[in-house]
């Protein structure tokens, strides 16, 4: 059966980089925002190591959104086709793929995840830094420590919420998700079935 390459090694790299620094700071700021899940920091090191870590996790998931976004972004821009494919999304809930449309190398939720992980992204890496550096800021522009408080929490709850997501629906719902992210391979017939004008685009692999 014939395969075609659906991300380089390069592009697997840096989603493990952004998915292994991003788990890392989901179990470490549970642990530290409510204390029931406290016990999370037992397998991150203990509570002071996961404290000390937590911010160079967080350094390490903004390189990796930074460096994902220079590889995907052409690849991220909303298309006609994706128009056309958000009007189908009915079939695609009900996992009637044959009535979908055909789409590009990413449909439109994976492109909506991609920018909720870029721009949460950003915001928690900002605000994480006023809070990570709290002592260095003048009392005088205290109202700053609060509004970093309650950005960090509504950015680290959108992006859980999209993490949560793109994890179920790369394992549980599109067979061959999780596989081709790891070893960057897929079958024609996936690659057909799933993003047709990007099957397109790429031609006959055996040419």
């Amino acid at each position: 059966m014939m395969r075609v390459i659906r991300y380089t090694l390069r592009e697997r790299l840096v989603h493990w980089l952004a998915g292994l620094s991003y788990l890392y700071l989901l179990l470490s700021g549970l642990a530290f925002f409510l204390p029931l899940f406290y016990w999370l920091t037992i397998p991150l090191g203990g509570g002071p190591t996961a404290r000390a870590w937590h911010p160079w996790a967080g350094v390490i998931f903004t390189i990796a959104v930074l460096w994902m976004y220079k590889i995907w972004r052409r690849d991220m821009r909303a298309t006609s086709a994706d128009r056309e494919w958000k009007k189908a999304i009915r079939h695609y809930i009900r996992n009637e793929d044959a009535h979908m449309p055909q789409i590009g190398r990413f449909n439109p939720g994976q492109k909506s995840l991609f920018w909720v992980m870029f721009y949460g992204g950003l915001v928690l890496f900002l605000s994480g830094l006023v809070l990570w550096f709290t002592e260095y800021i003048p009392w005088s522009l205290r109202s700053l420590r609060f509004i970093a408080v309650l950005a960090h929490v509504m950015a680290a709850l959108l992006t859980i919420g999209g993490f949560i997501v793109h994890v179920y629906m790369g394992i549980a719902v599109v067979r061959g998700g999780f596989t081709s992210i790891i070893r960057g391979e897929v079958t024609e017939d996936w690659a057909r079935s799933h993003h047709g004008l990007w099957h397109r685009e790429l031609g006959d692999p055996r040419k």
